[in-house]
């Protein structure tokens, strides 16, 4: 039951980071463009398996927003429960948030998405440190359920 319920926070902070991420993107200039990341991630490992990655664009943004809440689904679920279950999203998510900033660049996925300001790499370790909160919230609350 433990393992569901780390899971169940993961997902939470997944899709509360998701959802946030992608409203924003909408109306700030500066914010980050994970989803963009993700796209080129998807393409990039299609390509190097010698598999052509989707023409569509929508398509290809589909699978990288599902890719990212089942990958931070699982990050997230670190947090676990229990009382130091929200210290350990706040950590979690400020080091995904910095991983985001500073990784995407020497993996060849380019610096623009995440890294284009101080707005945007603000703005982006925020949005992971949101999701980490979040599971760590769901997990501390869930750890007091019977």
């Amino acid at each position: 039951m433990k393992v569901i319920k780390t899971l169940a926070g993961g997902l939470a902070g997944a899709c509360v980071l998701t959802l946030t991420h992608e409203t924003i993107r909408r109306f700030v200039p500066d914010a980050p463009r994970m989803d963009v990341l993700g796209m080129r991630a998807i393409s990039k490992g299609m390509e190097k398996a010698d598999v052509a990655p989707p023409s569509n664009d929508d398509k290809l943004h589909t699978w990288a927003l599902v890719g990212d809440v089942i990958s931070n689904s699982l990050y997230y679920s670190f947090t676990g429960t229990g009382k130091k279950a929200i210290l350990r999203g706040a950590f979690l998510g400020v080091n995904a948030g910095l991983g985001a900033v500073y990784l995407p660049g020497p993996l060849g996925l380019g610096n623009a998405p995440s890294k284009r300001t101080p707005k945007t790499k603000a703005m982006t370790v925020g949005l992971y440190l949101l999701g980490g909160l979040t599971a760590g919230t769901v997990g501390c609350l869930w750890s007091n359920k019977k």
